[in-house]
């Protein structure tokens, strides 16, 4: 790799700060076994004039998802979970499964399995107005905004059982939609192991790794550490909840996101990404198996789902999806500069973004906290950056 153009990730962050597309931001590059490099520039609290730096804590959103894959992969591993165990297995209320259809609300022609939530076929939605489904599922987005503002009280598998008895929007494995399939994983794995969800991911993967900042809430003593959120359109102080997920972070929620619900420092995450680009070892202590990993970095959507994907997610060109992320299956389509094939990973709503490269033994993750941004300015030149400096 060449190094020295690495140092062009410094520009890409100032750039981002300079044109208002970012209030802050870090980046960190792990490549053949070693750190090459971390990056920062503006504010994780402009009010504060506090800066974006490695101890900042922030709101993952989405890139809570490639943990809860580690996780469900955990059981798998151990017999525990089947890609093609029935969800009702562990959360009885699927077995009455209904999609809506024809402008009506019909009974599921077929079971809702494990696969279906790990690949995003389960019908399931971040909610909208197109169907029944739809609808009903943004009125529980809005109850639990207002419960963890309030009473704290719906748990994870109540939020499972809650959705299990509001219509799917097309019948398991006949679509691809991103939604809340992650959320009702983390139910699963709390019925599966027997542990409080947050339990199990701190057992089985945080303490291993000594992930010591990553978590469901943060504790009072680091709240000083946590960013603020800024608006993608004008850069105000957002401070709403959003998919259930409080902004202050400051209390032990009683639903525990699997889709959207951690916090994590660069550093931390840093750490899950080294064991994966490790095949599933780090600092001597394996949470994966090699060949778990391997599969991670190969699986992809049957070809029939792949075409909905391609519409429905047209800036991951060149990508196919499983497990709760993206799979790079053709470079030559892709929107930024990529693997040849099989670099893995996801990106969360608020900016956040990582990458998995096995065959070229690097990882790197970019950190943000801006609404409504995903893989987006500052992140897209930051990885073109990182690839071009790849050698043969």
């Amino acid at each position: 790799m060449n190094y020295n153009n690495l140092q062009n990730i410094q520009n890409a962050l100032n750039l981002g700060v300079k044109n208002k597309k970012i209030v802050g931001a870090s980046c960190l590059v792990f490549h053949d076994g070693k750190e090459r490099g971390f990056w920062h520039s503006g504010f994780a609290d402009v009010e504060n004039k506090k800066e974006f730096s490695r101890d900042t804590i922030i709101r993952l959103y989405s890139m809570s998802k490639p943990v809860t894959s580690v996780a469900a992969m955990i059981l798998i591993e151990r017999g525990i979970l089947d890609f093609t165990d029935e969800v009702s297995q562990y959360i009885p209320e699927f077995a009455d499964l209904t999609v809506c259809k024809d402008g009506k609300i019909q009974k599921s022609s077929r079971p809702l399995l494990i696969q279906d939530l790990l690949n995003m076929t389960s019908g399931y939605t971040y909610g909208g107005n197109e169907d029944e489904g739809q609808k009903q599922t943004s009125a529980l987005l809005s109850e639990l905004n207002q419960s963890v503002l309030e009473k704290n009280d719906i748990s994870t598998l109540e939020v499972a059982k809650r959705l299990a008895k509001i219509p799917v929007s097309f019948e398991p494995g006949t679509d691809y939609q991103y939604g809340l399939s992650a959320d009702i994983m983390g139910a699963v794995i709390e019925v599966a192991s027997g542990m409080k969800y947050s339990e199990f991911l701190k057992k089985e993967i945080f303490e291993p790794l000594g992930m010591n900042d990553t978590g469901f809430f943060v504790p009072q003593e680091k709240l000083n550490r946590l960013a603020k959120v800024y608006s993608r359109y004008d850069l105000s102080l957002f401070t709403s909840c959003n998919l259930g997920i409080q902004d202050k972070m400051n209390v032990e929620p009683a639903f525990e996101s699997g889709g959207a619900g951690l916090v994590s420092t660069i550093d931390d995450y840093m750490k899950f990404c080294i064991m994966l680009v490790s095949k599933g070892i780090y600092n001597g202590k394996r949470i994966l198996q090699e060949k778990t990993v391997e599969y991670l970095s190969r699986a992809k959507l049957r070809d029939n789902l792949q075409k909905c994907f391609d519409n429905k997610m047209e800036h991951w060109a060149g990508y196919s999806y499983a497990n709760f992320m993206r799979v790079c299956v053709d470079s030559g389509k892709c929107a930024s500069m990529a693997a040849q094939n099989n670099e893995f990973g996801w990106d969360g709503w608020l900016g956040p973004f990582m990458a998995i490269d096995l065959e070229n033994k690097l990882a790197f993750v970019y950190f943000q906290q801006m609404t409504d941004t995903g893989f987006s300015y500052v992140s897209r030149r930051c990885k073109n950056i990182i690839y071009s400096s790849l050698l043969n």
